[in-house]
């Protein structure tokens, strides 16, 4: 399938890997980067035949740019969204970017008269709020934004994903709107100015937490969630469509575990010592984002991906592939010292 996508957040983790797919299919791209000025850079970082690519500047958070960026476009797949390096001062701080730029993509995309809308959503949007009686989640379940687990991140997601099915629902026409809900992202990285989601591989990495937290993650590598999104543009009959976009579920001590085997004398610093819960609720006193999590102690989210099995032909890669490939790159790159 050829013709024009619109992909919002460019100079972003998931929005790299998924411009080179889509390029590589003989799409055209358009993406959109907050500032010009470092266009040369994200060119250079995503290194596609110049001629199917071109930039807009668009940001969240204003109207300009929008309209221009979508001209001409008969797919979209925003992709941008807020995700913080640290705990914000307010929840708005990520819940009004993420909702309000979302409304603004899809406003947008009604009037260029795109014909497909696919969003990055999130596990976020899925997984919380269950309490510990519910283990396995579908893309039937939706996290509480209103429950004490649900930190400024799970509300953004789930609050921008709601925001924007309800404005499909009564705005969207014959635009067909479907959402990719990865879990945490992973994988190879293509330039030292890599993603919030990589934090926990280089922590272990750089041997700087002193145990391991009885915690854990969903895992997807970032080829995985790109390659979601490119099925969703192109395969058929994607209206009102939602799609977890996750391998398993892994503690800390299991990825720890991988990095030591895989990585031998480079994964010497990797922690062997699992944390105690107490002393995490300790610090969590004093540090808040160790507080943010203290809710996920001992908690098990699994996913059951037959939807996208089956609908899409989609399968994830073994998770220990994502996790040596983000170590090793994150060593080439000087991103971390072993």
């Amino acid at each position: 399938m050829a013709g024009t996508v619109f992909v919002s957040g460019g100079s972003g983790y998931i929005a790299g890997f998924l411009i080179r797919q889509l390029v590589a299919g003989g799409w055209m791209v358009h993406t959109s980067i907050r500032d010009l000025a470092k266009e040369s850079a994200v060119r250079a970082s995503l290194a596609v035949d110049d001629s199917k690519l071109k930039f807009f500047a668009a940001d969240l958070m204003s109207d300009a740019g929008w309209t221009e960026a979508m001209a001409g476009c008969s797919h979209v797949a925003h992709v941008a969204s807020p995700l913080p390096s640290n705990a914000p001062k307010t929840d708005d701080e990520l819940i009004v970017p993420a909702r309000d730029g979302a409304l603004r993509a899809l406003k947008a995309a009604k009037a260029a008269g795109v014909k497909r809308f696919v969003m990055t959503s999130s596990m976020a949007a899925i997984a919380y709020g269950h309490g510990r009686s519910k283990s396995v989640f579908t893309e039937a379940d939706w996290t509480d934004p209103n429950s004490p687990d649900a930190y400024a991140y799970v509300k953004s997601k789930t609050i921008a994903e709601r925001t924007a099915r309800d404005w499909v629902a009564a705005e969207g026409g014959e635009m067909e709107f479907v959402t990719v809900n990865p879990a945490l992202v992973l994988g190879p990285l293509q330039s030292g100015d890599f993603s919030t989601s990589l934090e926990a591989i280089k922590k272990l990495l750089e041997g700087s937490l002193p145990g391991l937290p009885n915690f854990g993650f969903g895992v997807v590598d970032v080829r995985d969630v790109a390659d979601m999104h490119v099925r969703c543009l192109e395969q058929p009959d994607m209206a009102n469509e939602r799609f977890i976009c996750s391998g398993p579920f892994l503690m800390m001590a299991e990825v720890a575990a991988i990095l030591r085997e895989g990585l031998g004398p480079q994964g010497r610093k990797v922690p062997t010592r699992k944390l105690p819960d107490w002393l995490m609720r300790l610090v969590g006193r004093f540090d808040p984002v160790v507080r943010q999590v203290l809710g996920e102690l001992g908690n098990v989210r699994d996913t059951d991906i037959s939807h996208a099995r089956t609908k899409l032909g989609w399968n994830p890669r073994p998770p220990e592939e994502s996790i040596l490939d983000t170590a090793r790159d994150m060593i080439r790159l000087g991103i971390v010292k072993v």
